[in-house]
């Protein structure tokens, strides 16, 4: 099926329902179907033809909404790129995807010169922005839009090509991840299914659409004929003035931006009131900040979605009623969740053959949303797809009941005088101690022990947290060999655009220069 199938039913069927606000500009389904068709043609005027990249460089906005879709209406390859990247990552990113064309926003004005310079390939500049920041000799985008002439659907599907996405870059250089029509149609219906998305809902996007996350997010929102809420940057504030001024009824968050808004000192005064589902997932959360959350959220369904960039997204969910209080008691909530329909499982240990019940080994998905393929790496792709199953390389487990649980991801396993630590788990003790914030867990070289467990912490202002206290909470609640040995105090913790921890950040200074070096 082809993406576009959801737009041109809403447009059909919900003609006069908003499709999107960003700000003060507010459209309908009829209209948004045919500022895409036209934006459609804009690009055939340029001779964007069907398998070519498109570059987008922009916050969540109704026009990045509209780029996505006119690439998809032409069989374009839509190539997002992340907004926290420096201009020679964003250079490297356009040479290696060989887009020749760039759609840019405000924020980036300054960027574009050098980023022409830095990337040959790149013929023109679209600005989707602000005319007055508009750079030299690029396009203006209203005027490109309107005055273009619609063109027809071509209806890409099946394994045409969709989305290049290039990873958030937390083991290093990043990659391109080639997904197809057919993969994030599949994930999008299972998601749905699972998530009990309601269809007309108002879904605030938070999560950014460069991130395979946000782009769920859009996808489940177009296939319910919903009205989606533009939020360029995350800030609590305005989060809560959006939520309670166009009655959303729907958002996603991962665990860094929910934690902001439970923290948040407005938070009991803020009307959240038209609020009924969050979904939470792109990076571990803890045990305490979910029972924040459920506290601070009463009445609010939460869905957890674990996946990644080379599975479309999302592979695996736990739904609602993993999070009431029966469940709790049994530590469901706990859990990555449930294969989602489209998605196989498996718990395989290193001999290739599947893990018993309760035994950790890596984790194995298979099913259509997988991605096609690393863009130009044919070694690093076959590194880890395997008859279809793709290697996460996350540490797991499933139990009886079919839940998988995620221990670390395993490069993240720390050694000790020849035990295994998984750092998550020393991560969910840290932070259940008052006063700490946010926790990060590795392994730093020790002349005896090989490896031992590091705590970086950042602590809430004002608290009297030190090392001697973080190490005795602990130990009331793990196993000695596996409390942290140091630990060090910060005042934030290095994350990616779409709110993941960068640990191999941390670990460089301890293993720079040393025989092993940080994955």
């Amino acid at each position: 099926m082809p993406l576009t199938l959801a737009l041109n039913k809403a447009v059909r069927e919900q003609p006069g329902r908003l499709a999107v606000i960003c700000g003060t500009r507010r459209t309908t389904y009829a209209e948004f179907g045919d500022r895409v068709a036209r934006l459609a043609g804009a690009l055939r005027t340029l001779g964007v033809a069907r398998g070519d990249r498109i570059a987008i460089l922009a916050p969540n906005t109704d026009r990045f909404l509209e780029a996505l879709y006119a690439a998809w209406w032409i069989g374009a390859i839509a190539t997002p790129l992340n907004c926290r990247w420096s201009a020679d990552e964003l250079a490297y990113a356009l040479q290696d995807s060989g887009a020749r064309l760039l759609l840019a926003d405000d924020p980036f004005a300054g960027l574009v010169p050098v980023l022409r310079a830095r990337a040959p390939a790149l013929e023109q500049v679209a600005w989707m922005g602000d005319d007055a920041r508009r750079p030299a000799q690029s396009l203006a985008w209203e005027p490109w839009l309107t005055g273009a002439a619609p063109v027809a659907d071509v209806r890409a599907a099946g394994d045409d090509a969709a989305v290049l996405f290039y990873t958030g870059g937390t083991t290093g250089r990043a990659k391109g991840v080639l997904l197809s029509h057919a993969g994030l149609f599949a994930t999008t219906l299972a998601s749905i299914v699972i998530g009990g998305r309601a269809p007309g809902a108002v879904c605030l996007h938070a999560l950014p659409m460069f991130h395979v996350g946000g782009l769920a997010v859009v996808l489940q929102a177009m296939a319910g004929q919903c009205t989606q809420v533009m939020l360029a940057a995350f800030d609590p504030a305005v989060f809560f003035g959006l939520i309670a001024s166009e009655r959303v009824s729907e958002a996603a968050l991962v665990p860094t931006m929910i934690r902001r808004v439970v923290d948040h000192p407005g938070v009991a005064q803020a009307d959240l009131s038209s609020l009924e589902r969050l979904y939470y997932g792109a990076s571990p959360i803890d045990g305490t900040l979910l029972e924040q959350t459920i506290a601070c959220l009463p009445g609010v369904a939460l869905t957890q979605f674990y996946g990644m960039t080379e599975t479309a997204g999302i592979a695996v969910a736990l739904p609602d009623w993993c999070h009431g209080a029966d469940s709790r008691a049994l530590g469901r909530h706990l859990a990555a969740g449930l294969p989602t329909p489209c998605m196989e499982v498996r718990v395989v240990r290193p001999d290739g053959a599947d893990a018993a019940p309760g035994e950790v080994g890596e984790v194995w998905l298979r099913g259509p949303g997988v991605m096609l393929g690393y863009w130009q790496l044919p070694v690093q792709t076959a590194e880890v797809l395997h008859d279809g199953w793709m290697r996460t390389g996350d540490g797991g487990r499933l139990d009886a009941e079919g839940l998988l649980h995620i221990v670390d991801r395993l490069k993240d396993m720390i050694v000790t005088g020849g035990e295994n630590v998984y750092s998550t788990e020393v991560e969910n003790a840290v932070l259940s101690l008052p006063g700490v914030a946010q926790c990060a867990v590795i392994g730093v070289p020790d002349a005896q022990w090989g490896e031992r467990v590091h705590a970086v912490v950042v602590a809430h202002p004002g608290a009297a947290v030190d090392a001697a206290a973080v190490v005795a909470h602990c130990k009331s609640l793990i196993a000695g060999y596996k409390c942290p040995r140091s630990v060090e105090f910060r005042d934030q913790l290095p994350v990616s655009g779409a709110g993941k921890l960068l640990k191999y950040q941390l670990r460089e200074a301890h293993w720079a220069d040393r025989e092993r070096r940080a994955a």
